[in-house]
């Protein structure tokens, strides 16, 4: 392991929660590194912007999204799939920030994930009310990748389970800077975000931005 990958992060402080078989939270891991990934998903937005996309169901998401990198995860009546082109600008998803491979590489290899190289990074956008419904990440090519996640701005409710949606998943507190991390036995684990609550986030203000970071091709 490379030591030069965690240069600055606080190591000594780091608490690590293991959620299930191959399943980590890393508390603070993306904290000294907010300004940058903030800035980053600002440009992103400015290209593709943030849009309430309609599940193969006819419904609206709560939570606003976009996408970058090669290829970018999207909805709508045909089903759930990736794509090389936003349907909304008609030109293809923003590059992935380099700030945001480098976050998401140092994650996954804390959590014992080596040579992770994402492709894909969706970007969630909560409100207060916004949630996402206990789902299982399928439509990736490359299932022996883990999954990325990185939190900003509001505290919200994790909720983890197992492979079986039967399975009560266990909830966790997700604040400013956390990032899970799951794969392996744990990588269809069944997850989702309970409704957001009314906050203020000093940077972000009253809103929850996630990052989830994949290898989907």
């Amino acid at each position: 392991m490379n030591a030069d990958l965690f240069e600055g992060l606080p190591d000594l402080n780091l608490q690590q929660v293991c959620l299930d078989d191959g399943a980590f939270l890393l508390r603070g891991f993306a904290k000294n590194v907010d300004t940058a990934l903030i800035s980053a998903i600002e440009k992103v937005v400015t290209q593709s912007p943030l849009r309430h996309m309609i599940t193969p169901g006819g419904f609206r998401m709560s939570v606003a999204m976009s996408n970058c990198g090669q290829v970018g995860w999207i909805t709508d009546r045909s089903g759930y799939r990736y794509g090389v082109i936003d349907p909304e600008t008609g030109r293809p998803w923003p590059a992935l920030p380099e700030t945001f491979i480098d976050i998401a590489r140092r994650a996954a290899m804390r959590a014992g994930y080596e040579n992770f190289l994402p492709d894909a990074c969706l970007i969630n956008c909560y409100e207060p009310g916004a949630r996402l419904s206990l789902h299982q990440d399928k439509n990736e090519r490359d299932e022996s990748a883990p999954i990325v996640s990185v939190s900003l701005g509001l505290p919200a409710g994790f909720l983890f389970g197992g492979l079986s949606r039967t399975i009560r998943p266990k909830r966790y507190q997700l604040v400013h800077g956390d990032v899970a991390v799951w794969g392996g036995p744990s990588r269809f684990n069944f997850h989702g975000i309970a409704p957001l609550l009314d906050g203020y986030h000093p940077i972000l203000g009253g809103k929850r931005i996630n990052l989830t970071f994949r290898k989907a091709l």
